[in-house]
């Protein structure tokens, strides 16, 4: 017996169809997988579960759900509301249910737990803006298990987080289809995928182009896109890079941070998220940080970007202090250092064309006209792989994976000194993801890198040093290539051990 069926769906879009002719079905305990690049229709076609469409959008076909659809979002942060503490919507989820107050609390604490969140407490009095992207994708998966539904659509659930936690909600997932629910995983991540899919479905411009039992497909591709994305999939040994001493770091100019030490809450005594973090990046180069979700790397970013005021220590560039705020930093300072977010989508105005707010990052940080600043960024969007007339749409009439492209394209556009990138890649399509690697490595002729990932594979292509923070604290960091091989810090160890499995 079948939980939802979806039949010869076709969605259009000022007659654009994004979506034609797809079909799937989804059984109870089993996994069927969509796959396929940005933009190719799958969040189009795990949102119609939920009978949810974009404005405006006409739709022919069958969708049939048994009961309700619970989702788990692409971006964490759209099923959280930035006024609220996180507990609050789980709060409001758990009443439907109804039962007593301890009742509810009691499940609320146990969604959360299964979700590999293992403090929920905290977690319960934080706001979303105080929680890392993989806390927040966690969240959302506790507010699904929350909800008893029969069929969970699952988009991008491990994207934006490291090794072990990917490990842990991936055995999340096995628990839930172990419970005779359905899950309808929509996912660039073709390690999970492979884990976790009975059935699997390949989408390329809206459309099915191959479908069939997951170890089949993977096993033995039939259509020329499915083999691509498998083959850009692949795994890749490291490139060989040269080895520096220990504890050498890289000359030249650059940014310097000395000391950095960032909480949460008004006061200096609330939650500590960043601990005596020092870290020097010297002219072109790529320093990578990882580590798990919630350890402190994106606020590391932030910190460095001006983004987030409550710290201390010293930041330089150059020699030079930058004030805290980017509110407070000259307008060269500001274009200096340019911030890539890992939610792209909360970063643009759901209301202006793409391309324009691109372009506008030209004229506002570098005094460029109107007209050159609209052709380089059409001409930067087309390199990050993103057409004009793509871009021309608001930031709704686009896919995770466009947006992400084109947040970069906007960074690019100030002509930074310092690029930092916050998961930038988590969200793309192996292929695609190729290409954003091929770029930002083109980039380090004039650009230095911070590279904020979960992706190992990915900072070994691209970091010349890695550091690893763990709660907080930097607990070891050195050359790319030495600190993979021969890792020193058990949690280092750890953290490569789960992403080779």
């Amino acid at each position: 017996m079948t939980v939802a069926r979806v039949e010869n769906l076709r969605v259009e879009i000022g007659g654009r169809a994004v979506v034609d002719g797809v079909s799937l079905t989804a059984w109870p305990g089993r996994c069927t997988a969509l796959v396929g690049p940005s933009g190719s229709g799958k969040s189009t076609t795990g949102l119609a579960l939920l009978g949810e469409y974009p404005a405006g959008a006409r739709v022919s076909g069958t969708v049939t759900v048994t009961g309700r659809a619970g989702y788990v979002p692409q971006q964490p942060a759209a099923a959280l509301n930035p006024a609220r503490r996180a507990g609050a919507l789980l709060a409001d989820i758990a009443r439907q249910a109804g039962g007593t107050r301890a009742e509810r609390a009691e499940r609320t604490r146990a969604a959360l737990l299964a979700a590999q969140l293992p403090e929920p407490e905290r977690v319960l009095r934080r706001y979303p803006h105080q929680l890392s992207g993989g806390q927040q994708q966690r969240a959302g998966l506790a507010q699904a298990l929350l909800s008893g539904a029969p069929v969970v659509v699952a988009d991008e659930p491990t994207t934006g987080q490291d090794a072990l936690t990917r490990q842990r909600v991936v055995a999340e997932l096995r628990a839930v289809l172990a419970r005779g629910v359905a899950v309808v995983l929509l996912s660039h991540d073709l390690d999970v995928v492979r884990e976790l899919a009975d059935e699997l479905v390949v989408l390329d411009g809206g459309r099915v182009v191959e479908s069939g039992p997951a170890d089949r497909v993977f096993a033995a591709p039939r259509h020329p896109w499915t083999a691509k994305m498998l083959a850009a999939g692949a795994p890749r040994p490291a490139p060989e890079r040269a080895v520096r001493p220990p504890g050498d770091e890289p000359g030249g100019a650059g940014l310097r941070a000395v000391g950095l030490t960032a909480w949460h809450g008004a006061r200096r005594g609330g939650s500590t998220v960043l601990r005596d973090v020092s870290l020097t990046l010297g002219a072109g180069e790529c320093r990578a940080v990882v580590g798990r979700s919630g350890s402190g790397k994106t606020t590391l970013a932030r910190c460095l970007a001006g983004l987030h005021r409550r710290w201390s220590g010293r930041l330089e560039l150059d020699g030079v202090a930058l004030p805290r705020s980017v509110r407070e930093r000259r307008r060269e300072q500001v274009a200096a250092v340019q911030y890539v977010f890992q939610d792209a989508r909360a970063s643009f105005d759901e209301f202006r064309p793409v391309a324009a707010q691109i372009a506008r990052t030209a004229v506002r940080l570098r005094g460029a006209t109107e007209e050159a600043a609209r052709a380089e960024a059409v001409e930067t969007l087309a390199a990050v792989g993103v057409g004009a007339g793509t871009a021309d749409r608001p930031p709704g009439g686009l896919s995770g994976g466009e947006l992400q492209r084109a947040a970069l394209a906007r960074a690019l556009l100030a002509r930074p000194r310092v690029l930092l990138c916050d998961e930038i890649t988590s969200g793309l399509d192996p292929v695609t993801q190729q290409g954003v690697r091929t770029l930002l490595a083109g980039l380090k002729e004039r650009t230095s890198l911070v590279l904020i990932t979960h992706d190992l594979a990915v900072a070994a292509s691209l970091a010349d040093r890695i550091a690893v923070l763990d709660e907080g604290r930097v607990v070891e960091q050195g050359p790319a290539a030495e600190l993979l091989a021969a890792p020193a810090h058990p949690f280092t160890r750890r953290l490569l051990a789960a992403s080779s499995h």
